[in-house]
């Protein structure tokens, strides 16, 4: 790939909600995007018991720039935890949660999660605020992008993801929800 094309692919336009209607999204998949409330509580409705939540890697990580100012944080590194949620055996969602080294040194716990859903451990705490959705529209050739179609068993031109910062009493972390094509299939 030649640096060009890189940094084209590096730079995704991350757009506020409001814009989202001016995009072309599959009328299946526009619900679980502009759905509010915990997306694993809506993946369990949906799948019953075919639902299973699964921890794919967890890593330390340089936080780029666009980290930086999504998070409103100065850290140069924080972890990575990525998940993934099935349906039926069909990856439906792969998510990225970006936590800054000062998020976990305020909250060493959020590195023990597991294969909890982090967005329902949120939900049980007080002092937790969610900004707003924004979204995109990756790539299939997006690091964010190949990294869920890895185990995904689907190929896709790009995929759909959203994105939004919680505080935990202040301190910032980020969550990259990604939709792969399974999503709502039976």
């Amino acid at each position: 790939m030649n640096l060009a094309k890189s940094a084209r692919i590096a730079a995704l336009e991350w757009f506020p909600a409001q814009r989202l209607g001016e995009r072309t999204v599959d009328p299946k998949l526009r619900p679980w995007l502009i759905a509010q409330g915990l997306l694993t509580e809506r993946l369990r409705s949906a799948c019953g018991d075919r639902f299973e939540m699964r921890l794919r890697d967890q890593f330390t990580g340089l936080l780029d720039m666009d980290h930086k100012l999504f998070l409103r944080a100065h850290d140069r590194a924080g972890l990575f935890r990525e998940a993934q949620m099935f349906c039926g055996g069909r990856v439906w969602v792969f998510a990225q949660t970006v936590m800054p080294d000062s998020t976990l040194d305020a909250h060493p716990w959020l590195a023990e999660l597991g294969d909890s859903a982090l967005d329902e451990t949120l939900s049980a705490l007080s002092g937790v605020e969610r900004s707003s959705y924004e979204y995109a529209w990756l790539p299939a050739g997006a690091a964010l992008a190949a990294r869920a179609l890895e185990d995904a068993g689907a190929g896709a031109a790009g995929l759909w993801a959203r994105r939004s910062r919680f505080c935990l009493r202040a301190a910032p972390l980020m969550v990259q929800e990604i939709f792969l094509p399974a999503i709502g299939a039976g």
